[in-house]
C-alpha cells in the first residue's frame, strides 16, 4: 500500500494506493498531521505495517507546510524502513493532463507554471497568457487528484528513481527576499 501526503496546502491531504481520498480542513496542520494521519490509516483498514512506500507532495505551495509534510514523511519511512518519494504538484497535473498548462496561482502576484516541456518556474500573468497557448488547455485553478500521487510513486520506484525528498521551492521565502532587499 503506499500513502501519499499533501500539506502544500490549506488543510491536510491523504490519498491511498489509488481510490481512497481524505481533505482536511485545519489551521494546525502540524498538530492535525499525526493524528489525523493515522485515523485515516484506520478508516481505509490498514496498518503502519501495510506501507511500502510514502509520496509526499513538495511543491510548490506553503512554505512551511511543505516543510511540514516532509518532515513527517520522512520519519515515518525511517521509522517504517520503506521508501519515501517526492512528488510535485505539477507531476500531479500532468499525470492527468499530460498536454496541459499548469498554472498555479502562488497568491503573491505571479502564477506556479510547468509544463512537459517547460521546467517549473514563476511567471507573472502577461507571460502566462502567451505561454499557455503553446498547450491546448492549462490547468492548476482546481485542485489535482491526489490520488494518482500512488501510481506516480510505483512508477518512480520501478525506475528506480532515488531523488531526495527536498521541498520544491520556485523563489526565495519571504525572509530570504527581505535579506536580499536590505542588502
Amino acid at each position: 500500500m503506499i500513502l501519499v501526503i499533501n500539506t502544500s496546502g490549506n488543510g491536510l491531504e491523504f490519498a491511498m494506493d489509488d481510490t481512497k481520498f481524505k481533505h482536511i480542513d485545519t489551521d494546525k496542520q502540524s498538530v492535525a498531521l499525526p493524528i489525523e494521519c493515522e485515523k485515516f490509516l484506520g478508516e481505509c483498514g490498514a496498518k503502519w505495517s501495510d506501507l511500502t512506500a510514502i509520496g509526499v507532495v513538495v511543491g510548490p505551495g506553503s512554505f512551511t507546510g511543505i516543510r511540514l509534510g516532509i518532515a513527517y514523511a520522512k520519519g515515518l519511512g525511517m521509522g517504517l524502513n520503506i521508501p519515501v518519494v517526492p512528488i510535485s504538484a505539477f507531476e500531479l497535473y500532468l499525470h492527468d493532463a499530460p498536454d496541459a498548462f499548469v498554472a498555479i496561482d502562488s497568491g503573491r502576484g505571479d502564477f506556479f507554471v510547468a509544463s512537459k516541456n517547460l521546467a517549473p518556474c514563476t511567471m507573472g500573468i502577461d507571460e502566462v497568457e502567451v505561454k499557455q497557448m503553446e498547450c491546448p488547455r492549462t490547468v492548476g485553478h482546481k485542485p489535482f487528484n491526489l490520488c494518482a500521487g500512488a501510481k506516480i510513486v510505483s512508477d518512480k520506484l520501478a525506475r528506480g528513481e532515488n531523488a531526495p525528498v527536498v521541498p520544491m521551492y520556485l523563489r526565495p521565502s519571504y525572509a530570504e527576499q527581505s535579506c536580499q532587499n536590505a542588502e
